[in-house]
């Protein structure tokens, strides 16, 4: 075989064992031929909420189990295939061959990263909420463009992504906007995209051609379930309600839908006003509220988490995560990890696994070595 056709079959074999080591294979096929079991007892569902998670634990055990097996047979039948095309020097059929193993070795490499998602709450539903921060037209523009960024991430990766609630700009962009992002690990991905992000730039807001810098902040919680317990004094909390803005005809503006929830103690605050009454807007605003203390919990019992709280409280100079630099030179540059990129366009875009898979192997401690 050719050289290269070589060096991605040792990858992809590295890759396996790998995943094959932090699985603990031979446990967990027989976990899942357990778990399998259970799921078919019909009397497991006499306990409706024992027989969720039992089905949760079934499922993202055959994802993990399925993938495994299914890079295995992909990379088989793609060392076949090349082995044949070198013999018959069919150049366009090996160039397939090395298409279709290097798709198995990117899916191998994203299959670590998510061995890693081990968190309490890493495989849960996710609230994205992103918040300007001072200057604004620019940065609330700033703020737009990463509302953008984060949605066409999301849907690359096949998630689904909803407005909960928006608070557009005076001008541009926004103020606010929250994001309910539904997937599998959407919460373990996107985690680490808490904090301020800095954009540097030459202004279409200024007639001068000045280079501004603008910052805005991103917040990202863990949708609860009803299996976790969070425990809200309503008394703790005050509710307002107010007229929805943006898209939504003839019922935007004209009835007090919107739903505005204030954790006192915490200082938290939530809006939603997706739905068209304020009873679905109430009840969507409660679950972000859940969802928004539950991280906070999360954040005291981790130490590097406690750091990133810490960051958010200044959307400026000193505090930012990530620098997003469109002049005088092209560069994206994680603060925290040091990766970089000078694709700019493409992470604005939502190219954003390189950074996400960095900041996830550091904060877990691990690398592929280890």
């Amino acid at each position: 075989m050719r050289s290269d056709v070589e060096a991605m079959k040792a990858d992809i074999e590295q890759s396996v064992a790998l995943l094959r080591r932090r699985l603990d294979w031979d446990v967990a096929l027989r976990k899942l031929d357990e778990l399998n079991a259970r799921v078919e007892d019909p009397t497991l569902w006499d306990n409706p909420e024992q027989a969720q998670a039992v089905s949760r634990e079934r499922s993202r055990l055959e994802v993990q189990v399925n993938a495994v097996k299914e890079m295995e047979q992909g990379l088989e039948d793609g060392i076949m295939l090349a082995e044949m095309a070198d013999e018959e020097g069919d150049e366009g059929t090996l160039e397939e061959a090395r298409e279709q193993l290097k798709s198995i070795k990117d899916r191998a490499a994203r299959a670590e990263l998510e061995a890693l998602l081990s968190g309490e709450a890493d495989g849960n539903d996710a609230y994205l909420e992103v918040n300007s921060g001072a200057g604004g037209t620019e940065s609330n523009d700033w703020a737009g463009i990463l509302l953008r960024m984060y949605s066409r991430w999301a849907r690359s990766h096949g998630y689904e992504v909803e407005l909960q609630e928006e608070e557009s700009g005076e001008q541009v962009g926004i103020k606010s906007a929250t994001l309910l992002i539904t997937g599998p690990n959407a919460y373990g991905w996107l985690k680490s995209e808490s904090g301020v992000h800095r954009l540097v730039r030459i202004s279409p807001y200024d007639a001068a051609a000045k280079r501004h810098t603008s910052f805005a902040s991103v917040g990202v919680s863990p949708v609860v379930d009803d299996s976790i317990e969070i425990e809200i004094n309503p008394s703790d909390v005050r509710t307002d309600t107010y007229r929805a803005s943006g898209a939504g005809g003839q019922h935007v503006n004209k009835t007090d839908s919107a739903v505005r929830l204030t954790h006192i103690p915490t200082n938290t605050v939530v809006a939603c006003q997706a739905g068209r009454s304020q009873h679905q807007n109430r009840d969507q605003a409660w679950k972000m509220l859940r969802a928004r203390l539950y991280e906070l919990e999360l954040q005291k019992r981790e130490a590097a988490a406690q750091a990133l709280a810490d960051a958010k409280t200044d959307i400026g100079w000193g505090h930012q995560i990530r620098s997003y630099v469109l002049q005088p030179y092209q560069m994206v540059k994680d603060l925290r990890t040091e990766v970089e990129t000078s694709d700019t366009q493409g992470v604005l875009d939502g190219d954003l696994d390189a950074f996400m898979g960095a900041a996830l192997a550091a904060r877990v401690g691990e690398t592929r070595e280890g």
